[in-house]
Formats: C-alpha cells, structure tokens, sequence
C-alpha cells in the first residue's frame, strides 16, 4: 500500500474549522450599532455552514489553505464511513493499509551511521617530557593517510508494491459533466485511499476509425480535466502507452511499463485512449477498448514479458516474479450505462454476485438465448415498433444471484420480446471481458460492473445532501466502488431475500423491488462448488436418500473435520458424529478446496419410527446440521453465500431448518436469511427456518422444534457449551 496514504489523512478539527467558517462568514458590525443577531437554531447554523462550506459549493473558494484541507478531510471521512456498511469496516480497511505500512518500513530499516574510529593523541605532557621515543609535535600535526575497510554500497530503496485498478468507461460523450465530475470524485476518493487508477476511454464502435479516435482523444481530455479539477487530485495523459506488432497485429501490447507505472507512483490518475501505435511505421491505429483492457491486465500481471529461449528458466521465473511484485492489480472495474448484468431466469432480475468459476457458462448461454429471442424478435416486428435501449435498459430491476445453477428443464426462463440487441450484446462483452481479465490476475482480486450514474449519484458531497434527509428519509447511498475497497464484497448480500433487501439498503420495502437503488455486479474468479449428491440428477426427498456416509470414499473426511473444527474453533469427536449423521444424511456442499461446507441431514421427531412408511417419510425434517466456513474465509470472497445459496435454491428449495446458540454472533447473518425463527424455552437454541408457511401448520411446526430439541452435539472438548 502506498505511503503516500497516509500523507494525506490528516485529521480534522470540527471545532476549528467551525470557528473559521464563522469568522468567514460573518462580517464586522458598523460602528456604533450593536452586532445583528442571527434567529436560526444552532444545528440550523451548523448545517447551513456545511453546506455553504461544501467543496462543491461557490463560497469554499473563499476559505483559507488550512481550512480547505480540514474541510476535504471532513468530506474524506465521512465519504469513507458511508460508503462502509460499518464504522468497524472502515477502521479495520485504515488498520491494515497501516499495518502493511508498518511492515513496509520494518522490511527497509534506515542505514546504521557508523562512526570513524577515534585517533589516540598522547597527552601533551607526554609530549613536552622530551621522552627519547616520544613523537615531534611535527608528525601530530600533519596528515594521516588511512586505509580503513571499504563502505558497504548503501542498500536500494525497493519501491512499495503498488495497488492498482484498471477501470473502462464507456461512452462517455455520451454522460453530462454532473455524472463524469462524480466519477472523477470517487476516482480521487480512490486514488487517496491507496488505490491508483487507470483509466481506459471506450468511445463505443463505430465505422470511421478517425471519428472515433478524436472522439477518445476529446473524452480523454475531458475526464482528466474533471479529475484535475478535484482537490490534491492530478491526471497524467500517456498518448503513447500502447503499440501493434506487425507479428501480431490484431492484439496490442504495452510499449513501455515504465512509463505507465511512472505517473502512478507519482499518485497521478493516469487516463488513457484507445489508440496503439505501429511499431514499423509509426501510425496511431484505434483498438477496442477490450483489448486495451486485455493489454493492460497482461503487463500489469506481469505475463507479457516473452521468454528468451536462450535465458535460463530460473532466471526467466525470477524476472516475472520481480514484475508481479511491483504491482498488484486488485480490481478490474467496468462504468457502462448498462449497469450490472441482468438475470432472466429464477425469482432474481440481476446478478449482484457472480463466481465466475462456477456461473460463467450458464449465465453467458442465457444471455444468448435472450440475444437469440430478441434478434428474432426484432426480424418480426416493424421499423417504427423497436424499442430503444433506453425503455429497455434493465437498470430500473433489482437482483440478487444464483450460486447453484439450475438444470435446464428445471429453468423458468421466459424471453423478453422487447428488450433490445445492443444492450444484450453490451451485457455480453462485459461478462466475457470481466471474465478474461480475471482470467490472467489473482484469486484475491475481483471485478465491479456497475454504471456510471451510480458512482457519481453516491459520490455526492455530504453537505449537498444535508438538506435532503428530511425529503428522503433514507440514509446516503454507499459508493460501490468505495465500499468494495474496504470490504471486498457487494453491495448486498446476494443470499440475502428480496423482502429485505430495502432494509439494508437504505429504501423503503416498497420500492425495493420495482426501482432499487443498487444495480452493481461484484464478481470474483471464484471457486467451484461440490454438491453431493447431485441435485439436478435426482432433487433431495426423503424418499431418495442417498447411501451415503461422511466416510464415503468421494469425500475427504480429514479435510471436512479440519473445516468444522476451524469454523467452530473446538474439537469434534468424530466417531460419535459419524455414527449420528450415518443413515440421515441427506447431502453435503463443499465450496472450493473445503473452505466453506455444509452438512444437510433428514431428521425425524421423537417417537417416530423410521420404518420407511409414507407416514414416517412424511414427518421427516430437512436439517442443517452443520454450517462452517474456514476462519481465513470468513468475511470475504462470498464463501458463506455460495454455500447457502446453494442449500435453499437447489438442495432444500422447499424449506430447511437448523438451529444455534441464542448468543451466537453469527445469528444477525441467520435472521436476515431466514423466514422465521422461534427462541425455544428452557434451551439456549434459536430455531430458524426458510419453510414457506411454517407456523401455519401446526404440525410440521412441532415437528421442527422437536428435531431442534432433541438433536445432541458431538464435541470432544467437555466445556459446558451447549454448542
């Protein structure tokens, strides 16, 4: 993280900065008459000073250099506790950069000064005793020529590991000066948190090549010019970053790392248009905005630079190794007017997180089916009947995401007639492109698709919207981009239910649906899921259970033990466990390589016998019994989403139920999740369900809290925790 953070997070002073607005604002009585008393309350003062004050505001010229800084970290900071769901988020984010500051500075420790040995001088009364063997005063005072150990070179300063974001937005001639100054605000916002940025101009396609590099060049001088206009913020525009290779001339190439990274370094915002140069005869070509993109990630991760066949391999490894350490390419982010990518199948309109290791090939082929339906659509209806992109631009539709694909025959899939071939065709181009970027980067970094309106309409001043919260009655719309720096997850849960996506968001139930306030895609390389058995081959009833135990060759018991006794941070006693979920279980999800897990059983009441009747099938529970998700995965990635996503819309679509500790932190993340939930008396347990309807039928509801009650742990460790 760069050190330049922490140069300009300075502090502010509320209380000076308030007694500098006032002596600004107000101006000296006349001579002879008693100073004018204002009428308005305190905090109406207060908030007229804000806004007044604002950066955005006509008066902030008029402030002093001190003041304009304490006013800039005042919007910073709140800017920053906004867009983080809490004020925990934020200060762990401004913990770590310090942290890995800290290192930084323990790793390079200054050079120890080392002192020239001292000359012994005899005393002068030695000197003047006239001793045979002492020394003239003559040889004291000349020089002495010395040959002392040759100084160890000084050792080089290695620069910071550069954390960066390659950002494209596209079409920007056609957005107005509010929403490209928003984006220029959150791209400093960005930059001052640590986070450089490179942005590449997608002037969109078009048939003159001239026409659309000079509008790139136009859109490039514009955006730099909005992102010079923010305070402490400055824009570097690199006209020579990319080349052609008459070899290959369909792909471009970065002609010189060093002039990229130069400006970032610098804590420049770095704008580039989408024009390579030939390298035989130099002549500016236009490229896709893609493959600018493309090319960028590919030196940027350090896999551009093309082997030596003569250089040794270890060598070779070593030198990409040096370039990978230079810069870490943490997000790759996508401002289209379009927004983030829709979803035509299932109960959800859009997708507001995407495991591309697992969900790229089903959503990429229901986008064509939509392309296909729309295309034919369009072949069938008369000129003047199209729609335009706007009447079908999805971003008045809200989402959430499938984790578990859905098997085709199982796929509620109705094609819009009306929606429009572009922005279907735009849809695809940024899940491909999201997809080959992170393709070539880490798994730790992750991709953004949203729209440029939505950056700027968050990006909005504190102040500007004081006056709006007695209207709305809402609290600020969090930046996506900022609060998926702090956090590195969505702006919603995407296991979260419909019905309480408002209350999280900020907006009313009733809108939350029909107009959201959210329309970005956060997406990840991801991990592949493992659901056995599997559910589309054959769906999870009680008349099927499987044969299966926790032994099972296919599942690697070891590995699952670690999972459950990491997450729950006690010891398991295994073969008590084995010998209660034997016989009952219904299936396991294993999310990547055991970071995340659940254990899913058929239970039954006590009393009932499981005598393979249709009657004892009929009172059998569907339970989860357990729920675990490594230390190190918690928090982050989307684990514990991709495992429970999983559980209720392909495993138990029809209702599960489990229970925890009524003090058990984790039960705010159960509550959002759940249909209901029932505290049983004279227990320590919480039951949750996501049965529709549950307390309706009294029996099946009793059945529930029997299961909950009955089921005995199996822990070695004899703590006297109930779990």
């Amino acid at each position: 993280m760069s050190s330049r953070t922490f140069a300009t997070l300075r502090t502010a002073n509320p209380s000076q900065l308030k007694r500098k607005n006032v002596s600004l604002s107000a101006s000296p009585p006349a001579r002879g008459l008693p100073p004018r008393r204002c009428l308005s309350s305190a905090p109406d003062r207060q908030v007229q000073q804000s806004a007044d004050f604002s950066s955005s505001s006509k008066r902030y010229d008029r402030l002093g250099r001190r003041a304009k800084e304490k006013l800039l970290d005042r919007e910073f900071f709140l800017s920053l506790l906004n867009s983080a769901s809490t004020k925990r988020e934020a200060k762990s984010y401004l913990a770590r950069i310090q942290a890995q500051h800290q290192e930084k500075r323990q790793q390079n420790p200054a050079p120890e000064q080392t002192e020239p040995p001292e000359i012994s001088i005899p005393s002068t009364s030695a000197i003047h005793s006239g001793s045979f063997y002492g020394a003239s005063r003559s040889v004291y005072d000349s020089p002495v020529f010395r040959h002392d150990s040759t100084p160890a070179p000084p050792q080089q300063d290695v620069s910071e590991r550069l954390h960066l974001a390659l950002i494209k937005v596209t079409t920007p001639q056609l957005l107005d000066d509010t929403i490209i100054n928003g984006v220029a605000k959150t791209l400093s916002q960005l930059n001052r948190l640590g986070m450089a940025c490179c942005v590449v101009v997608d002037p969109g396609t078009g048939d003159n090549a001239h026409e659309l590099r000079k509008v790139a060049a136009e859109q490039v001088d514009r955006i730099s010019t909005a992102i010079d206009a923010q305070p402490d913020s400055k824009s570097a525009h690199t006209d020579s970053v990319l080349s052609i290779s008459p070899v290959n001339p369909a792909t471009p190439k970065v002609l010189s790392r060093k002039a990229l990274l130069g400006p970032l370094r610098d804590g420049q915002i770095v704008v580039v248009a989408p024009i390579a140069y030939t390298e035989d005869v130099p002549r500016a070509v236009t490229v896709s905005a893609k493959d600018a993109i493309l090319a960028l990630t590919k030196e940027l991760a350090g896999l551009a630079t093309v082997p030596d066949p003569d250089e040794d391999p270890l060598l070779t490894a070593q030198r990409i190794t040096g370039l990978q350490k230079e810069v870490s390419l943490d997000r790759v982010i996508l401002l289209d007017p379009l927004g983030g990518i829709p979803a035509f199948s299932g109960p959800q309109t859009s997708h507001v997180f995407i495991n591309m290791e697992q969900e790229y090939d089903d959503i990429e082929n229901e986008l064509l089916r939509v392309w296909q339906s729309a295309t034919a659509a369009k072949t069938n209806l008369p000129e003047e009947g199209l729609p335009s992109i706007a009447d079908s631009n999805p971003l008045s539709k809200f989402a959430d995401l499938e984790v578990v694909p859905v098997p085709p025959s199982q796929k509620s899939y109705s094609p819009n007639p009306i929606l429009d071939t572009a922005v279907v065709e735009g849809h695809l181009d940024n899940l491909r492109l999201s997809q080959a970027a992170l393709a070539m980067l880490p798994s730790a970094s992750s991709g953004i698709i949203t729209s440029p309106f939505e950056v700027a309409n968050s990006a909005q001043s504190s102040e500007s919207a004081i006056s709006d919260v007695s209207a709305v009655g809402t609290r600020r719309q969090r930046n996506p981009l900022i609060h998926n720096l702090l956090t590195d997850k969505p702006l919603l849960s995407s296991s979260l239910p419909l019905s309480r996506r408002a209350a999280v968001n900020g907006g009313s139930r009733k809108n939350s649906v029909t107009t959201p306030s959210s329309h970005t895609t956060f997406v990840k390389r991801g991990m592949p899921l493992t659901v056995i058995p599997n559910p589309w081959a054959s769906p999870w009833t009680a008349q099927t259970r499987p044969l299966l135990g926790l032994d099972d060759p296919c599942i690697d018991l070891p590995r699952l033990v670690h999972l459950i006794e990491d997450s729950f941070n006690r010891k398991l006693d295994v073969q008590d466990y084995l010998n209660r979920v034997n016989g009952r279980l219904a299936g396991l999800i294993i999310a990547g390589e055991y970071e995340g897990g659940a254990i899913l059983t058929w239970e039954l009441p006590p009393g009932v016998k499981d005598d393979g009747s249709a009657a004892s099938q009929a009172r059998m529970v569907p339970y989860l019994d357990k729920f675990a998700v490594l230390k190190r995965s918690q928090g982050a990635g989307g684990v514990a989403d991709i495992v429970f996503n999983a559980m209720i819309r392909s495993c138990f679509p029809n209702g599960v139920c489990w229970r925890s500790r009524k003090d058990n932190p984790v039960n705010k993340w159960y509550f959002e999740r759940s249909q209901g939930t029932w505290k049983l008396a004279d227990t320590n347990w919480t039951m949750f369900w996501t049965t529709p309807g549950l307390p309706e039928d009294a029996q099946k509801f009793q059945d529930y809290e029997d299961v909950c009650r009955s089921i005995e742990p199996s822990w070695a460790d004899d703590t006297g925790v109930v779990d």
